[in-house]
């Protein structure tokens, strides 16, 4: 059965066999995940051919999304690779300091001295420890521990309510960048963006680097939340990931489920793509079947109409990756098909002033009312049938392209399925006969069906789709 929300899995060590990774392709996935915080770039080089090599010979379109680390704002080590913190009790976070004991610990970010003050709430490891600034002393920071409990090498800071100043793009992220580029990436995710700033900067090194992959903001700052900063990220990248971890940290667990709608509405109006990630099948890490609360969280993101739900540890470490991708498919397509479909409301208060989008429009609005099997989108871009699956019109989208990158971009939008037409012609007749073709031969449509193809004149001209054509599957071909 068609799934429109589409699967994102990290690889890792639970996913590096093939044998398994040929499962998880064949059980749903459609974008890999590739994390820059673990790993060498010739783990990632590697990781993304298998990946590549399994899902052709599968016959599966799988995308490969690399995700940057980001800046490391976390603690350093301890003598003993942990400490107890008691509810009440004083504690030093000390850039200088080289090895932690129960008194204090190091800072990997040199720059938190800078960035608090008195009074200020530092959450530790997800916000499982929480310590109130005090007092700051030259590259000290006193605190007193209001939650105590187990501090161990490495774990997170974050700021209540945002504030620390680190760049979204370190050293590292930039050198990091060129590895994407170098393997082709489809999408790269960046950490912890501020301003639309942060994900322009990214977008030209990725450039300069001879890469084409789409931006994706990964939201998950305090100070990114706000319209003005989501309006503003948005403008300068492809799409946004709910990042829900950091940002539960930051603006309270409590008030991330209306950032996510907020978010996933915002996005889908500005033309953007969205993926909703963190936890969202945490106890099948262990567990080969997910909780009650686990499968209400997928299907509500489904329902929000997010592009993609994200897998991070349960594909990655877990012990049921492919269980898991299987679980995530069949609760997408339950909350899908109670979905209603109201594209004449969707269509009120919206302004077309673009060709493509016009045509775009026209296509859902006529396949919706006549009813069509498919919509054929002939795509140089991606653009038009990107514009489609913004508006759920209950008819599957077939993006038909002759580029490579496209195809893959297209792997990670709602609705949309990529395929593959090699017409390198200029004849508009015989490009459409192919499309035709094609989708039959998929099993998409058989002859007598009612089909809607959108295609751009001159033709291989990206962004210039101009022409919608209602075809019953067999007929123009008669003669």
């Amino acid at each position: 059965m068609l799934r429109s929300t589409k699967i994102v899995a990290t690889l890792g060590p639970a996913s590096s066999d093939p044998i398994v990774l040929e499962k998880m392709i064949r059980a749903g996935v459609d974008v890999a995940r590739l994390n820059f915080s673990h790993g060498s770039a010739e783990d990632h080089l590697r990781r993304a051919e298998l990946v590549r090599d399994i899902a052709r010979k599968a016959g599966r379109t799988v995308a490969i999304m690399c995700d940057l680390q980001g800046p490391k704002i976390r603690i350093g080590k301890f003598k003993d690779g942990k400490v107890v913190l008691a509810a009440g009790s004083r504690f030093i976070l000390d850039a200088g300091c080289k090895l932690g004991d129960a008194e204090r610990v190091g800072l990997d970010y040199k720059e938190l001295p800078r960035d608090v003050e008195p009074g200020a709430v530092l959450l530790l490891d997800d916000g499982k420890i929480v310590l109130e600034v005090t007092e700051v002393r030259g590259d000290e920071v006193h605190t007193i521990a209001r939650d105590g409990g187990v501090l161990s090498n490495n774990k997170g800071i974050n700021r209540q309510g945002g504030g620390l100043t680190a760049p979204a793009l370190t050293p590292k992220d930039m050198e990091d960048v060129r590895t994407a580029a170098q393997l082709q990436a489809d999408f790269l995710a960046v950490s912890f963006p501020k301003t639309g700033a942060d994900m322009t900067k990214a977008k030209e090194l990725m450039r300069a680097a001879g890469g084409n992959a789409m931006l994706i903001a990964k939201i998950e700052r305090a100070e990114a939340v706000t319209e003005a900063a989501l309006l503003d990220i948005m403008q300068a990248c492809d799409g946004i990931m709910v990042a829900r971890g950091d940002l539960a940290v930051e603006v309270g667990d409590a008030s991330v489920p209306a950032l996510q709608k907020k978010m996933i509405r915002l996005a889908r109006e500005h033309n953007r793509l969205t993926i909703t990630a963190t936890q969202m099948m945490e106890s099948m890490i262990d567990s080969p079947v997910p909780t009650r609360a686990e499968v209400s969280d997928v299907a509500n993101a489904v329902l929000d109409g997010t592009d993609a739900v994200m897998l991070s540890a349960e594909s990655a470490s877990g012990k049921y990756p492919v269980q898991t991708i299987e679980a995530m498919h069949r609760i997408c397509v339950e909350a899908e098909a109670t979905q209603p479909v109201t594209l004449d409301q969707e269509f009120f208060n919206r302004v077309f002033s673009r060709v493509d989008q016009s045509i775009a429009m026209a296509a859902l609005f006529t396949a919706f009312h006549l009813k069509v099997k498919a919509i054929a989108s002939l795509t140089e871009s991606g653009s038009t049938a990107l514009w489609m699956s913004r508006l759920n019109c209950g008819v599957p989208i077939y993006a038909l392209t002759s580029q490579t990158h496209t195809r893959y971009r297209c792997a990670l939008f709602r609705d949309v399925y990529p395929l593959i037409v090699g017409y390198a012609g200029h004849d508009r007749e015989e490009l459409l006969a192919e499309a035709e073709g094609v989708l039959v031969a998929q099993g998409v449509v058989k002859p007598g069906d009612l089909i809607v193809l959108t295609i751009g004149e001159p033709i291989g001209q990206p962004g210039g789709t101009n022409t919608m054509k209602i075809v019953r599957v067999g007929e123009h071909l008669k003669g």
